[in-house]
């Protein structure tokens, strides 16, 4: 894990390796670093995030952001999820719904988290 800011918001990144993510309790681990490292947003790479993750029907997407939101951890998945999305109308517009927020965001990679950031701190 690296920790920088960005635009003024402490980032904790996830590496690409590593084990998959998607419960809640994965959230709550999730939140102990980012809390330890004074993180304000958390960065993790959409490789990371289990398939049920994305599958809504499973609940883990619902219940990790949750944990995230109701501890005020910001959240941004990185990386091109395009395949899945395209699988699921729902997937699609919790996507949109996500990114309309201040909270979680589905975002590209690294620079488009930078551009996001510097437009809403």
């Amino acid at each position: 894990m690296t920790v920088q800011t960005v635009n003024g918001t402490v980032v904790l990144h996830l590496p690409v390796e590593g084990a998959p993510i998607a419960t809640g309790q994965d959230a709550l681990d999730l939140l102990g670093d980012a809390w330890g490292s004074g993180a304000e947003l958390v960065a993790v790479p959409a490789s990371r995030l289990a398939a049920s993750f994305f599958d809504l029907r499973s609940g883990h997407a619902g219940e990790f952001v949750q944990k995230l939101v109701n501890y005020r951890m910001r959240l941004a998945v990185l990386g091109d999820i395009s395949a899945q999305v395209a699988a699921s109308d729902a997937l699609g517009a919790f996507v949109v719904e996500s990114n309309r927020g201040a909270h979680v965001w589905f975002l590209d990679g690294p620079d488009e988290l930078a551009r996001r950031l510097a437009q809403t701190g």
